[in-house]
């Protein structure tokens, strides 16, 4: 494992304060609360680039209704009439 890396944040003070606040309340370091938002950001995929879909086909949810067809969520056929309004 290689050896920690200290890096510095700027924060304004509504931010600094709630994470003040939450470190207080769960009774840990700031820095602790600051490396969890951290890991959880780059586990979680949290790249604002990632679509939905994306997100769901990384952590394998595609396809993983049982009854429904594996193609639900790619192919267009399912799409037909969608959003229509039905006269009966």
């Amino acid at each position: 494992m290689p050896a920690p890396r200290k890096i510095s944040v700027q924060l304004d003070g509504d931010l600094s304060a709630r994470l003040r606040r939450s470190a207080r309340e769960r009774k840990v370091k700031e820095a602790a609360l600051v490396r969890e938002a951290i890991e959880k950001h780059l586990t979680l995929g949290a790249d604002l680039g990632e679509s939905a879909y994306d997100m769901a086909k990384r952590l394998g949810i595609l396809g993983s209704v049982k009854g429904l067809p594996p193609d639900l969520a790619t192919n267009p056929k399912y799409m037909e009439g969608f959003g229509e309004s039905r006269r009966d």
